[in-house]
C-alpha cells in the first residue's frame, strides 16, 4: 500500500505539472503533445488498475467516465474519493483491537430473556448480536429528547451531577455561546477533581477555538483531536470522520443522537432557522456499551490503554419497574465490520410487515436499501420517508432528490419537512422496532464515518418517537408523483450531476 501511495502522489505531481505546461507556458507544440501523451498514459494505467479491482460494472464505468471526461480534476477526484473503499488498512489495528474487546464482552454476558419480543423482533435481535457483537440489554432505559432545548438542558444537568468522570466526544463542537457554557461546566468539574476526557473531530470542529482548548487543558481537562487533517491528506484519512456524539457520566448516564454542540442546534442561527432533531438519554446497562465505544476511540486518539482502568467497572441496571423492552447500542465505521450499519438498516426494512417510517436529512440509499423499500411498498407495507425541504448543501439536496422518482413509482410516500431543517436520523418499523443515532441514510454513514446508533425493541420510548413523527408529518407536505415528474430539465440535470457524488455524500 505504501508503494501504491507513493506512485499515486507521483502521478498527482506529474498531472499538475502537465496542466501547468499545457495551459500556462509557451513551450513548443511537441512538448505539449508529449505532456498530453504522458497524461493519457497515466489515465490508461489508472483505468486498467480500476478494472483489475473487479468492482461492480456500474461503479467501474462511472469512474471510467469521470477519468475520461473530466481532465485533471477527474483524476484528483477519483484518487481522493473513488478509492475510499480500499482504505480499510488505515484503521486495521483499531478494528482488530475493538473486535477483540467486543468478543470479550459477549463471552462474559448472560443472554437476556427476549421471549416477550415477536418473531420478527427476535430474528432482528439475533442478527444484530451476530453481526455487531455488542450485547443486548433488557435492564436499561431510553429517554427521548426532542430538539436542542430538551437535549442540552438534560446534558448540562447531568454534567453538574458528575462525581467521578465525564467522557465526551463530538463531531461538531463550536466555540459559541452554547459551546462555552458546556466548556465552563467541564472546567468547573475538572477543578473539583472529576476526570474529564474530551475528544472532537478535526474536520467537523474546524472552528473550535485554540484559546478554549488551552483553557480546558489548563483546567485539567484532557483534550484530543480525532484524525488531524494535516496528517491525512495523501493517505485519505481525512475522508474518514468521527461522526459520533457521545457523553458518558459516571457510567450511569449516557447521551447519544443527532445533535452536535452549537447554537444552530438550538434554532438560534437565523440563516438555518428552526432545527428539528432527536437525541437520547440512556440509563442502565446500555451505558456500559456506549462507554466502551468512547474508550476504544479514546485509546485510538491518545495511545493510552485506558480500557483496562474501566474493564471491571460496575454496570448500573435500572430498577425493574422502569424496564421495558430491549436496547442495543451499535458502533459502525472503519473500526467495525464493513457496511454494518447499512446492513442493519436493510434488515430492519426487510423485516417490516405493516409500516416503515424514515426521517433523515441526507437520503442517499444504496441499491440494497432502495430495493428493500421498493419491495416493501409493492407488498402493501406503508413506506413513508421524511426529508427536509431545503438541505444544507447543493449536492446533498439534489442527490437525495435523484432517488425520489424510482421510489414514488412503487408507491413510497415522500414528505418534505417545511418548518425548518430536519436533522434527526430515525427509522421506525411496525411501531415496535426503531433506531436513533448518528448514522444518516447515506453512503458516507454506511462506509466512511465512525457512527453509533441505539436500536430499540418494544420499548415505551418508541411510542414517543411515533408521536413525534406524526407531529413532524403535520409540518410536512407530501410530494405528488405527478408534480415531481413534471419538474424541469434544469432540476433533472442538477439531480443527475449531484448523484455522481453519491459515493462520498
Amino acid at each position: 500500500m505504501r508503494k501504491r501511495r507513493r506512485i499515486e502522489i507521483a502521478f498527482v505531481l506529474i498531472i499538475i505539472l502537465i496542466a501547468y505546461i499545457v495551459l500556462f507556458t509557451d513551450v513548443g507544440q511537441p512538448y505539449k503533445i508529449g505532456a498530453l501523451i504522458l497524461y493519457g498514459s497515466i489515465i490508461f494505467i489508472t483505468i486498467y488498475s480500476l478494472m483489475l479491482e473487479n468492482r461492480s460494472p456500474q461503479h467501474t464505468l462511472l469512474w471510467m467516465y469521470v477519468l475520461l471526461f473530466f481532465p485533471v480534476a477527474g483524476y484528483l477526484f477519483y484518487l481522493f474519493s473513488g478509492q475510499l473503499y480500499l482504505k480499510g488498512y488505515l484503521f486495521k489495528s483499531k478494528r482488530r483491537r475493538d473486535r477483540e474487546e467486543w468478543k470479550r464482552m459477549i463471552i462474559g454476558e448472560e443472554t437476556p430473556d427476549i421471549s416477550f419480543l415477536n418473531d420478527n423482533q427476535r430474528n432482528f435481535a439475533w442478527y444484530v448480536n451476530e453481526s455487531a457483537l455488542t450485547p443486548m440489554t433488557t435492564a436499561s432505559k431510553a429517554t427521548i429528547l426532542k430538539n436542542g432545548q430538551q437535549t442540552f438542558q438534560a446534558i448540562k444537568e447531568e454534567l453538574l451531577r458528575a462525581e467521578r468522570y465525564i467522557h465526551m466526544e463530538y463531531y461538531i463542537f463550536r466555540s459559541d455561546r452554547l459551546g462555552k457554557e458546556i466548556i465552563d461546566i467541564l472546567m468547573m468539574k475538572a477543578k473539583e477533581g472529576v476526570e474529564v476526557l474530551f475528544t472532537y473531530d478535526a474536520a467537523g470542529s474546524m472552528t473550535m477555538s485554540p484559546k478554549n482548548v488551552r483553557r480546558m487543558e489548563e483546567a485539567g481537562i484532557q483534550v484530543k483531536i480525532f484524525s488531524p487533517l494535516k496528517y491525512g491528506f495523501f493517505n485519505q484519512k481525512f475522508n474518514f470522520r468521527n461522526h459520533r456524539k457521545i457523553v458518558v457520566i459516571d457510567g450511569k448516564v449516557g447521551f447519544v443522537g443527532g445533535l452536535n454542540v452549537g447554537v444552530e442546534y438550538l434554532g438560534e442561527d437565523e440563516r438555518i432557522g428552526f432545527w428539528r432533531d432527536t437525541h437520547m438519554m440512556l440509563q442502565g446497562e446500555a451505558v456500559y456499551t456506549l462507554h466502551t465505544i468512547f474508550l476504544l476511540d479514546w485509546e485510538y486518539v491518545s495511545g493510552e490503554d485506558v480500557l483496562e482502568l474501566y474493564r471491571e467497572e460496575k454496570k448500573y441496571p435500572v430498577n425493574e419497574d422502569v424496564v421495558d423492552g430491549a436496547i442495543q447500542v451499535v458502533a459502525s465505521g472503519p473500526d467495525t465490520q464493513p457496511g454494518i450499519m447499512g446492513d442493519l438498516y436493510f434488515a430492519m426494512i426487510a423485516s417490516a410487515q405493516h409500516s416503515i417510517w424514515i426521517a433523515t436529512p441526507y437520503f442517499v440509499p444504496d441499491e440494497s436499501i432502495r430495493t428493500a423499500l421498493r419491495v416493501a411498498a409493492a407488498k402493501g407495507v406503508e413506506v413513508r420517508i421524511l426529508v427536509p425541504e431545503i438541505n444544507d448543501g447543493f449536492l446533498t439536496q439534489y442527490a437525495s432528490r435523484s432517488y425520489f422518482s424510482e421510489l414514488l413509482r412503487y408507491g413510497v410516500e415522500i414528505y418534505s419537512y417545511k418548518k425548518g431543517f430536519l436533522h434527526q436520523k430515525l427509522i421506525i418499523i411496525d411501531g415496535n422496532l426503531a433506531t436513533i443515532g448518528t448514522a444518516n441514510l447515506d453512503m458516507r454513514s454506511f462506509h466512511l464515518n465512525f457512527e453509533v446508533n441505539v436500536f430499540l425493541l418494544e420499548t415505551s420510548s418508541i411510542r414517543e418517537l411515533v408521536a413525534h413523527f406524526e407531529e413532524d408529518m403535520r409540518e410536512s407536505e407530501k410530494i405528488s408523483p405527478v408534480q415531481y415528474y413534471k419538474r424541469g430539465f434544469v432540476e433533472r440535470s442538477k439531480e443527475s450531476f449531484a448523484r455522481l457524488f453519491s459515493g462520498v455524500l
